[in-house]
């Protein structure tokens, strides 16, 4: 099977399945787009470094590629390449993943890992292989990793989320990748309640600068492209698009598309690609191209990409903010 396979999967999928109308979502429907030469050989070589170094376990072994969060990224990269996690060439390295995932579940209340940033990205891993991976275990897995998101932020104060399931304050970091994994589960059947999804998107919005719309970590001061890129992505997955603050977060990015985040480099490819890709195409296709050729000139010979967050995360990031060039995620679906 190929990725056609994933494709097919995908649009049946979208006839049998009911979300909320308020933030559903199509399913992906890549047709005959081309796709950038450039894209498919750095891609091709990332998955092959990912592939050669997972170990047993289904992790990766380097400073972090062992979080759940970061395993859930890098099975991502190969779904998001339309890798057919049942039968194809990287079948058992995305089921390893799936795996080791599922092992980090407390089986209790439905935790992954020891922080909600490994929870979400996790979570929405977990979203993107129900459908199309057949595991036994996984819609049950999805179903308590979903609830665990929705039992932290009822207890939140601010209707937001942060490093643990039980804080009491929040970040627009932590708290997007918990609504971009909400999407990810509604775009997979998963009942989420428009109120959680409302709540999260206003405590988003208390972050947003008023004048030049960007995004704070916790506050609408101190605005960082990073964040702004994490919020327009959150509103644009909303479908919220047709506001004046909304235009204004996104040409907060535009002025800033030549942005490198020393820090968190991956990070921000990441979701810069994402926001953009939803926000605006023309927009998208200049960063796109500029990511493609900043990427090429990066990428280390054996196919990985250095980072402070280990080889792993920064190599699955790097990939996922090319992966809208294939479009087989339903995350990836405007």
């Amino acid at each position: 099977m190929t990725r056609r396979f994933i494709a097919i999967t995908a649009s049946v999928l979208a006839l049998v399945v009911t979300t909320v109308p308020l933030f559903s979502q199509n399913l992906p429907r890549r047709q005959d787009d081309s796709i950038p030469s450039q894209v498919d050989m750095i891609y091709e070589r990332g998955l092959e470094y990912l592939a050669r170094t997972q170990d047993a376990s289904g992790a990766w072994p380097d400073n972090t590629g062992r979080q759940p969060g970061v395993v859930g990224l890098c099975v991502a990269a190969f779904l998001a390449h339309g890798e057919d996690p049942n039968h194809g060439r990287y079948a058992d390295v995305i089921r390893s993943g799936i795996e080791f995932i599922l092992e980090q579940q407390n089986a209790s209340n439905g935790y992954i890992g020891n922080s909600m940033y490994n929870h979400g990205l996790a979570t929405k891993a977990l979203a993107e292989a129900y459908g199309v991976l057949d595991h036994p275990d996984l819609a049950e897995a999805l179903k308590k990793a979903v609830d665990l998101i929705l039992a932290a932020q009822s207890r939140n104060r601010f209707g937001g989320w942060r490093y643990t399931p039980e804080s009491m304050d929040a970040d627009t970091s932590v708290a997007g990748a918990q609504i971009v994994a909400l999407f990810a589960a509604r775009n997979a059947g998963i009942r989420v309640p428009d109120e959680a999804m409302r709540r999260g998107l206003n405590y988003m919005a208390s972050c947003r600068n008023g004048n030049d719309g960007s995004f704070g970590y916790t506050s609408s001061s101190g605005g960082k492209p990073t964040l702004t890129a994490i919020g327009v992505l959150c509103f644009a997955l909303a479908k919220e698009t047709d506001t004046r603050s909304f235009q204004t977060s996104v040409n907060y990015l535009r002025e800033n598309l030549d942005f490198r985040d020393r820090h968190y480099p991956y990070y921000f490819e990441y979701y810069m690609s994402q926001a953009l890709f939803h926000a605006d195409e023309s927009l998208w296709q200049d960063w796109n191209a500029r990511n493609i050729r900043y990427l090429a000139t990066i990428q280390s010979s054996n196919g990985s990409f250095l980072g402070n967050q280990g080889t792993a995360f920064s190599t699955a990031g790097a990939l996922m903010s090319l992966g809208l060039n294939y479009r087989f995620l339903p995350i990836y679906e405007r």
